[in-house]
């Protein structure tokens, strides 16, 4: 139960004087069940006679008169005990007698008293008209989808603004341009919670029926339902505007990537993009993780980074060995600053270990008492343990029911709540943290890590998800240039909107890649090179892989979704480093890039991009890049291909475009 409120009045009209309403008083409360809410109201000396029970089906296509329910229908319920487990039980037990529409009226009882309890599903909420403010007593009307209307509840003891709220955590509520008084509910967005929730939860059934041997079609079940979020959030919620005219489209995109010509074609729905020509994608190949020695040769007596820049470009080429990662993670994280000397990092260390246990402290000395009046700190509690105990066990460090590693991943979180209480937790945020607490091994520098993280991922997980719609726009504009008529194939297929690519972006493939895999590709991420936003062209690389079968089989929404879905664990993270890292030099040395995808890369200060090996622009000046950037490195090399090659050599031939 997350709201309750006595003193909830039906006004009736079916006392002896018709002019004299009976005051009918109840008990009106929100329950969350499972995967539903529920609100419930019934007189408080309603009992569970069954037949008493007026509820509205689940389904909005069957929604039912509200009439009394002949007590032989619901037997099987009315030797359970007296508890909403029981009354839920029932719920399946109680026969619907259809009617076009009610009133809500409901009938008396033969000893004439009037019992009316009802109970209804939020999605099957439909609306809520509100009192004029200054007219009497504060009341709600609730209207079911079908039009079917409910008696009026009349809030005596307070008014009903508490009960918005609540429900304003589950379902969105937009005010109706037609009438100020009514809140119209949007069904389809659900609370940004509980998207997570549906994204990350244990699958209990799936989307693609004719699959359902196949283990990936209940994930793709659960998925469809947050990618559908994002799909309506973009898409108006009338229908009438779902579909625009193929000319504005094609405003609409010259609007988004300036330069791309657009020409539209009789074929309804599609459109030929004449793409700006990027040129082929150079060959790229990476080489060894940075090692120990590597390291310390940068580093000077006191402990300061003596060449920043250079000690990134080697990460962003080899990444780390795995000795160095609790290290150089707290530097790339922004944990410690580049520019430190060892004893300013130990006393940074002392000052934060207070400061978090401090924090840890304010939730461990909560009460019982105390939480059950904090609903916040409550749900963030039972989320954070849904959470940690569907963390991945195939690392040992996470291995068993009571293993420190998941104490400690319950805890970080909880003191993050007491950090950012105004975000809290959302699902997926352990998925975040869980590889940085086992790089570090430590409690205190996990969470300060785990904080700068949450710095560069928090628009990510904010309710209004405008992180989230600003990547999935950024990630279509690069496509779109990268490869115009893939993106035309997947807007054929009811697919433009790239929202398969949601989980990706959500917690930065932290569930494609292998748990190694992810260390690896994290580390290259945060050296911010070669450009800004380079998550977006990895999406890139492993989207205009999957381009040939995806088109070549014909697949529709659902085999793209399912698709995308299976690549999970069986993406090659050097292959895919090395293919982004080729197409942001294809884009880089395009002189004609738009000034959108500019942007998007973090090239907006200069118009052009560097087209030789010298370091030069056209204009003849030097770009700025540190030199030690391009010295020779001996060490074996990957290719693109997966191959190792230990004569090739990065030397100041082969450019390492910039940041």
């Amino acid at each position: 139960v997350v709201y309750e409120q006595e003193g909830v009045f039906i006004h009736s009209s079916c006392g002896k004087n018709d002019d004299q309403d009976n005051l009918i008083s109840g008990v009106l409360r929100v329950i969350e069940k499972e995967n539903e809410v529920i609100v419930d109201w019934r007189p408080l000396d309603d009992t569970l006679d069954t037949s008493n029970i007026l509820c509205a089906g689940k389904d909005s296509s069957s929604v039912v008169e509200w009439t009394q329910t002949p007590k032989e229908k619901c037997s099987r319920g009315a030797d359970r005990p007296s508890s909403y487990e029981a009354e839920w039980d029932m719920v399946t037990t109680v026969s619907f007698k259809k009617k076009p529409h009610s009133n809500g009226d409901a009938t008396a009882h033969a000893n004439g008293e009037s019992k009316w309890s009802f109970l209804f599903s939020l999605t099957d909420l439909k609306s809520i008209k509100q009192n004029k403010e200054g007219m009497g007593w504060s009341y709600l009307v609730f209207c079911l989808k079908d039009d079917v209307k409910l008696p009026a509840l009349h809030f005596h003891h307070g008014d009903s603004k508490l009960l918005i709220k609540c429900l304003e955590k589950h379902v969105v509520l937009n005010q109706s341009p037609q009438d100020k008084r009514v809140l119209l509910v949007n069904s389809q967005n659900k609370s940004l919670s509980q998207s997570f929730e549906n994204l990350f939860d244990e699958p209990s059934y799936g989307l693609l029926q004719k699959l359902k041997k196949d283990p990936y079609t209940v994930t793709m079940g659960r998925f469809s339902k947050v990618t559908n979020y994002i799909f309506d959030s973009f898409r108006s919620s009338d229908p009438s505007t779902q579909r625009r005219p193929p000319s504005e489209m094609a405003d609409f995109l010259n609007d988004a990537i300036p330069g791309l010509k657009i020409n539209q074609q009789e074929e309804p729905g599609f459109e030929v993009i004449t793409r700006i020509d990027l040129g082929k994608q150079p060959e790229v190949s990476r080489r060894e993780p940075v090692s120990a020695e590597e390291w310390a040769k940068n580093m000077d007596a006191e402990g300061r980074i003596l060449n920043v820049d250079y000690i990134k470009q080697l990460i962003f080429k080899g990444g780390l060995c795995h000795t160095l990662r609790k290290e150089v993670w707290k530097f790339l994280l922004g944990y410690f600053p580049w520019n430190s000397t060892k004893e300013e990092r130990a006393n940074l260390q002392k000052r934060k270990t207070d400061e978090y246990f401090r924090m840890k402290l304010q939730w461990k000395s909560v009460s019982e008492e105390q939480e059950k009046r904090n609903s916040r700190l409550r749900d963030y509690r039972s989320l954070i343990e849904k959470d940690v105990n569907r963390t991945d066990r195939t690392n040992k460090f996470y291995e068993g029911e009571d293993n420190p590693g998941l104490i400690l991943l319950h805890d970080i979180l909880m003191t993050y709540c007491m950090y950012d209480f105004d975000l809290g937790y959302v699902q997926g945020m352990s998925d975040l943290l869980s590889p940085v607490l086992y790089v570090m091994e430590n409690e205190v520098d996990a969470f300060w890590c785990f904080v700068s993280y949450m710095d560069q991922m928090h628009q990510n997980f904010e309710e209004q998800m405008q992180g989230m719609k600003t990547q999935l726009i950024q990630l279509s504009t690069l496509l779109r240039l990268l490869d115009s008529g893939f993106c035309s194939y997947l807007e054929s297929q009811d697919s433009g909107y790239l929202y398969f690519c949601f989980r990706w972006l959500l917690i930065r493939f932290k569930r494609e890649f292998s748990f190694q895999d992810i260390l690896r590709l994290w580390e290259v991420m945060w050296t911010e090179l070669p450009c800004q936003n380079f998550h977006l062209l990895l999406c890139c690389a492993i989207l205009e892989s999957e381009k040939q079968q995806i088109m070549d089989k014909h697949y529709g929404f659902n085999e793209i979704l399912k698709h995308i879905n299976e690549l999970s664990m069986k993406i090659d993270v050097e292959y895919i480093l090395c293919k982004a890292e080729a197409i942001s030099m294809q884009m880089m040395n395009c002189k004609e890039l738009p000034q959108a995808v500019s942007e998007i890369l973090g090239m907006e200060s200069s118009s052009v991009t560097p087209d030789s090996d010298n370091g030069e622009d056209e204009s003849g000046a030097m770009l700025d890049c540190p030199t030690s950037l391009y010295q020779s490195i001996s060490t074996p090399v990957i290719a693109a291909n997966g191959t190792r090659d230990s004569t090739q050599q990065i030397s100041e031939t082969q450019s390492l475009t910039p940041a």
